[in-house]
């Protein structure tokens, strides 16, 4: 009887299908010949006749990045970049920043330094010091959040690509922020610093 389910449920699914004598390479067609907009074609839904629309404002297309695989691999011919290959500015370290205190904070530490919550309880091998690995190109930081390594899993999920070099920055700002020594700093920075003034965040 239970055999009889599965072949009585596939009869009554045939049964409505509207397909007729159709061969299956018809079928598979109808996606190619379907009702669309091809490119450069006018559609009346539109004040201005266009089929084709303006990306909205702030949208990077896809044939900006593809040709630059340092950008969407970290890497060019297998290697690393060295650097980090977008600008940086304040509004990239800022949107880093943010991102890093979610997600890698948890792990790393505020700071990068592997000085955390979830590292004084694990029993396995511990979140390394990112401001330690000032020897690791920025590519290696772009290929692990992308793809994971060690028993750090990827993140991809949770960093888009648009902010995967932010946090990549921005690790790299934790680096210099705290490998340099306070004798290197502005007289002033030194001064706050002795003082134990806070910084504006």
């Amino acid at each position: 009887m239970k055999a009889f389910l599965p072949l009585a449920a596939l009869a009554l699914a045939a049964s409505g299908c509207t397909c007729g004598n159709t061969s299956a390479s018809q079928v598979l067609q109808r996606m190619e010949v379907q009702e669309k907009y091809l490119p450069y074609r006018s559609n009346d839904i539109f004040a201005d006749g266009r089929a084709m629309r303006t990306p909205p404002e702030g949208t990077v297309p896809r044939e900006r990045l593809v040709g630059h695989p340092a950008i969407t691999s970290g890497e060019v011919n297998g290697v690393p970049v060295t650097e980090v290959p977008v600008p940086i500015t304040a509004e990239l370290l800022r949107r880093g920043r943010h991102r890093y205190e979610i997600v890698c904070a948890n792990c790393h530490g505020l700071v990068g330094n592997g000085d955390s919550m979830v590292a004084d309880n694990m029993a396995t091998r511990l979140p390394p010091s990112l401001v330690a690995l000032t020897d690791k190109p920025a590519g290696f930081f772009y290929k692990a959040i992308t793809q994971g390594y060690g028993l750090m899993p990827s993140f991809s999920g949770e960093i888009p690509l648009d902010e995967r070099w932010a946090v990549v920055a921005y690790v790299k700002a934790l680096q210099l922020s705290q490998n340099t020594p306070i004798q290197a700093l502005p007289q002033d920075v030194q001064r706050r610093l002795r003082e134990g003034q806070t910084w504006a965040q």
